[in-house]
């Protein structure tokens, strides 16, 4: 404690700001912290040893002074093989902040450290030239939603996305009218984000002036005063398959690029669940993201009244949707497991909410 102490004296730190610690890698984790959540891992597992320092709970064994009076402790992997080592040898954590005065620039060499505290401290270790010179990235972990304390040298993107991959990701896919939002509101129940990637495509046509740019360009006969008419859209595309692989073409990069941020913001929301709906999930690419790609099928004639009763369009008009999509054996093809939706609405739940609790428990 009394080192400890001597590092807020030497660097003009003040008392109220805690210090970080360095360890050996993630498995010291819960020697020194409660209550981590898997997501902590998940981030430990990609970026360190790096820039970034997670914030947690402290155990009780932690000395007030690192703490400077709160409950929680920043824990950092060095990118350095002597301070690795150090860490190694000793067994223990190094309360370890940048070698600067507060206020001051982090310095990239010993020399710099020197300069700063020559005659105040006892001596420098020199590794060589810092390769980044910036401070880590703080992010808070104690609780949710997971916060950005620090930005430093590590992205909140890249942050993000990898929690995004370390989650269990499912994608459900299917024809029109097969009822995949029953599938959806099962994987809600347990807990999930559901991401129709229609809605969001109605969304973006409602709010994002880049994307109706882009489809006015390219179906000028859609637009009227920079909107684009979704009938009349649908009225080109659905009997013109050429026509309907521009507009998926123009369309998916908009829905990939909603997709993730609305998964990021989860993420960082601590969420470990999600589900993707889409009809092209798999001709878009986002099906390769998913860990299990889940297809809902349906008689023809139930797929009919459901698009009718749904959007308020003729026969003509909803089997020339139908008939402008895939067909089954497409998605029992390219698909990991078919649920068959040929009952009840009731039944159809049920085989859903059985279903996904199982994926879910063989993924925790």
């Amino acid at each position: 404690a009394d080192a400890v102490e001597k590092i807020y004296e030497v660097k003009g730190r003040p008392a109220y700001k805690p210090l970080s610690l360095m360890v050996h890698g993630s498995e010291e984790m819960e020697r020194y912290c409660l209550s981590v959540p898997p997501q902590a891992k998940t981030l430990a597992a990609r970026f360190w040893p790096g820039p970034l320092t997670i914030v947690l709970r402290a155990r009780p064994e932690i000395p007030p002074v690192v703490l400077a009076g709160g409950d929680t402790v920043g824990l950092r992997c060095p990118d350095h093989p002597k301070t690795l080592e150090l860490l190694r040898l000793t067994g223990l954590p190094f309360a370890a902040p940048s070698a600067n005065p507060s206020g001051e620039e982090s310095p990239k060499s010993a020399e710099k450290v020197m300069e700063y505290f020559d005659g105040a401290i006892d001596g420098v270790i020199d590794g060589g030239k810092c390769g980044i010179g910036r401070e880590s990235t703080l992010i808070s972990m104690a609780e949710t939603p997971y916060r950005i304390l620090r930005r430093g040298a590590l992205g909140e993107e890249a942050i993000a996305d990898a929690l995004v991959d370390g989650m269990t990701l499912i994608g459900l896919t299917g024809p029109s009218g097969s009822g995949k939002t029953t599938a959806l509101r099962a994987i809600e129940a347990l807990g999930g984000l559901s991401i129709d990637c229609d809605e969001v495509y109605h969304e973006l046509l409602e709010k994002d002036p880049e994307l109706n740019a882009a489809l006015a360009a390219r179906f000028p006969s859609a637009a009227a005063d920079g909107r684009i008419d979704r009938r009349a859209l649908g009225a080109i595309v659905f009997s013109d398959p050429a026509a309907l692989a521009e507009l998926n073409a123009i369309t998916h990069r908009f829905i990939a690029a909603e997709v993730q941020r609305r998964l990021r913001a989860w993420a960082m929301a601590g969420g470990t669940l999600a589900v993707l709906d889409a009809i092209e999930l798999i001709s878009s690419g986002l099906g390769e993201r998913c860990e299990l790609v889940v297809g809902v099928l349906a008689p023809r004639s139930k797929r009919l009244a459901r698009i009718m009763l749904r959007d308020g369009i003729s026969a003509s008009a909803a089997a020339a949707r139908l008939d402008a999509q895939k067909g089954e054996e497409y998605f029992r093809e390219k698909c990991d497991h078919i649920l068959y939706n040929d009952g009840s609405e009731d039944q159809f739940s049920n085989t859903c909410r059985n279903y996904f609790s199982e994926v879910v428990k063989s993924h925790g």
